[in-house]
C-alpha cells in the first residue's frame, strides 16, 4: 500500500517556526501534485498548501500566506512545508496527500481529490 510518511511536528510558542517534511518509499513525488492538509480538534480537515508536479503552480490557504512555504527536494524525495510565525489557530495535525492537481476546475484541489495519504504529524503551538 502506498503510504506517505510527514515528520516534523512539535509543540512550539507563538511566533515560532516548525519545518514539516513528507517523503515516501514508494512513490517519486516529483511526479504527484503534493499537498498539506491539517485537522484541528473538532473541525473539519482543510488544505494548506500545495505544489504542482511541475512546480509551477503553488497554492496556500488565506490564513497562512507570507507566513508558510512549501518546497520540493527532488534529490531526497521529499517535500517541506516552512511554517513561520507560528499562531495557536495552526494547532492542527498536519497530513501530506499526493494526487494529480493543485487545482480542479479553478478551485483549489480538496482531499477528495487527493490519491495517497500519510497519517500525520502533530503541531500544537500554544504558551
Amino acid at each position: 500500500q502506498v503510504q506517505l510518511v510527514e515528520s516534523g511536528g512539535g509543540f512550539v510558542q507563538p511566533g515560532g517556526s516548525l519545518r514539516l517534511s513528507c517523503t515516501s518509499s514508494h512513490i517519486t513525488l516529483r511526479y504527484y501534485a503534493i499537498g498539506w492538509f491539517r485537522q484541528a480538534p473538532g473541525a473539519d480537515r482543510e488544505g494548506v498548501s500545495c505544489v504542482s508536479s511541475s512546480d509551477e503552480e503553488t497554492y496556500y490557504t488565506d490564513s497562512v500566506k507570507g507566513r508558510f512555504s512549501i518546497s520540493r527536494d527532488m534529490a531526497k524525495n521529499t517535500v517541506s512545508l516552512q511554517m513561520n510565525s507560528l499562531k495557536p489557530e495552526d494547532t492542527a495535525v498536519y497530513y501530506c496527500a499526493s494526487g494529480p492537481w493543485c487545482y480542479v476546475s479553478g478551485r483549489p484541489a480538496d482531499e477528495n481529490h487527493m490519491d495517497y495519504w500519510g497519517k500525520g504529524t502533530l503541531v500544537n503551538i500554544s504558551s
